[in-house]
């Protein structure tokens, strides 16, 4: 019993962790719901984890960093360099695409924006490992089971929400 109490003593305070996914190339309103997204994030004092690069991953952590919000980007290769302007916490992994499932690990919840292939990979990730996941104007199709927002802060709103949840009851 102590050490579940000491466990919830520990988690308050630290922020929440959520992931953005999306697509690498992202058109005008594909961006600016992820610059909505990143920003409503930052304002809420979570984490934002992601691939750290451009699109999507971009978008979100440049409305986080308009807001002083932290952003971990999980980046392909070795170097830092590579990192959207808008990451404050580049991780260089070397990993490639299998970076994909760090994105995933290091989230309590998963937020889905667009998408091509390596979206469907993390949402994947998602589905079997039990992340929650939203999506919105999502790319991932019927088989997948998910909440679907138009609006980019009711997507943020749900994920802290399942995000806090899966704190809660994670013991």
């Amino acid at each position: 019993m102590v050490v579940r109490e000491l466990r919830q003593v520990e988690m308050i305070g630290r922020p929440l962790r959520i992931g953005v996914i999306g697509s690498a190339e992202v058109d005008g309103v594909v961006r600016e719901a992820a610059r909505a997204v990143g920003r409503d994030l930052a304002r809420a004092e979570a984490i934002v984890v992601c691939g750290g690069l451009g699109g999507v991953m971009a978008a979100a952590a440049e409305g986080a960093a308009a807001e002083a919000g932290v952003v971990l980007g999980f980046l392909p290769g070795r170097e830092t360099s590579s990192a959207a302007p808008g990451v404050s916490i580049p991780v260089p992994t070397g990993l490639g695409e299998v970076r994909n499932a760090l994105v995933v690990r290091a989230s309590e919840a998963v937020i889905a924006i667009a998408g091509g292939w390596g979206t469907l990979n993390e949402a994947s990730l998602c589905m079997k490992l039990g992340i929650p996941l939203v999506g919105v104007m999502d790319a991932l199709g019927e088989k997948f089971d998910i909440e679907r927002f138009e609006d980019p802060a009711a997507a943020v709103a749900r994920a802290l929400e399942l995000a806090s949840e899966r704190r809660r009851t994670a013991g």
